[in-house]
């Protein structure tokens, strides 16, 4: 087997790569992939600079791992500045790291890529060894793969990674039938809560589409950026991806987005894009032109839920942070990330930082338990202390 470093995801065909057991997840595919490089949204001056590995074996595609060297902490949603700041005072260079994730997406997918009819364990061990030996050659501090599967974990342990938790809301289809069937589940404060808001959306006139496939027309994608925009400059001053980036993804991923838009007097005031892959729903972007009661929720929450119900999916990710999900509906989940400090010293204090983490995580789960929205407590899928 020969393992490879690649600078550009072009340098692989999309047919090789998505041949990968992991590419059910959407954003580990190479037009999303592809869109990010082409539209400029990672490289030299984001701070995403690109070195994917391949591992080859008779000229057919064996592995892969998403790949970038960063001189930041932007747009990976697995906080670490305060390793850097510690890196800082010790008068040490955090900065370049090697980080596997799917920039800007704070979403749970498979990292290391395995062909099906490959040896997974032998295939995982290659590209966590040439990740490592790319962090070394390129001097980088550290080796970081983010929103990784509970499955991968045992690959990461056994090559002593420190396993980080964190957690999101999520929500799980329980076979409902239809929306009313989910509503029946909640306790009676957080049924009539709902209720109420989606009222609001009718009272306000406001009408709601979901599109996809070829329905969705180039208008809407450019008003889908347009809204985006507006929510990054209300929030966060900076806008990740661009109007190309849009455009791109619209051409090559139309099939797996679904797009959600709001009208009030024949105009197109709020959107928001998801994607979806398998048994899978993912909320990404989201924007509003002007003030609307509960439109948010509406949008992002209860109109995908409706999708998901109708489409038998079973899980819906609706991004990062945002305890007001609770009482709608959505649980808290592990999400696990994996992390290679070099430095033996700052190794040793981030994983008794990382265990107490988790004690503390692990402990307000259990805290939450009695405040579930549900009428019959639920467990928390993946939550458990095995790492």
């Amino acid at each position: 087997m020969q393992l490879k470093s690649e600078s550009n995801i072009r340098a692989i065909s999309s047919t090789q790569w998505n041949s990968l057991s992991g590419t059910e997840f959407p954003f580990s595919e190479h037009a999303f992939l592809e869109a990010l490089e082409e539209s400029a949204c990672v490289g030299e001056d984001s701070g995403w600079k690109p070195c994917h590995l391949v591992l080859w074996e008779d000229q057919k595609l064996q592995g892969a791992l998403c790949l970038y060297e960063k001189n930041n902490g932007y747009g990976e949603y697995i906080f670490d500045w305060g390793w850097a700041k510690a890196y800082e005072q010790h008068g040490l260079n955090y900065y370049p790291k090697l980080v596997s994730a799917i920039p800007f997406t704070p979403a749970t997918g498979a990292k290391l890529l395995v062909h099906p009819k490959a040896d997974i364990n032998n295939v995982r061990k290659k590209l966590m060894e040439g990740a490592l030996k790319s962090m070394r050659d390129r001097q980088c501090t550290s080796l970081h793969f983010l929103f990784i599967k509970a499955e991968e974990l045992p690959a990461f342990t056994a090559m002593g990674f420190l396993i980080r938790h964190s957690f999101q809301f999520h929500w799980r289809n329980n076979n409902y039938r239809d929306f009313a069937d989910f509503l029946k589940t909640l306790k009676g404060k957080r049924r009539k809560e709902i209720i109420r808001e989606r009222k609001k959306i009718v009272d306000q006139r406001i009408y709601v589409e979901v599109l996809e496939g070829e329905a969705i027309l180039v208008k809407h994608i450019q008003q889908m950026f347009l809204f985006y925009i507006s929510t990054t400059n209300k929030k966060w001053g900076q806008a990740y991806l661009s109007e190309e980036f849009f455009q791109r993804i619209y051409k090559s991923m139309r099939k797996s987005i679904v797009l959600i838009l709001a009208y009030a007097q024949g105009e197109c005031v709020a959107g928001t894009i998801n994607f979806k892959r398998g048994n899978c729903l993912y909320g990404r972007y989201w924007g509003c032109n002007r003030n609307y009661r509960n439109l948010h929720f509406e949008l992002c929450y209860y109109q995908p839920l409706e999708y998901a119900i109708r489409h038998g999916i079973g899980l819906f990710e609706a991004g990062a942070q945002g305890e007001h999900k609770i009482q709608r509906g959505f649980l808290p989940e592990i999400t696990y990330s994996a992390h290679w400090l070099e430095h033996k010293g700052f190794h040793n204090s981030v994983a008794k930082f990382i265990e107490e983490e988790k004690t503390a995580i692990s402990r307000g789960l259990k805290e939450f338990s009695p405040h579930s929205p549900y009428r019959k407590s639920a467990p928390f899928p993946g939550n458990d202390e095995s790492s």
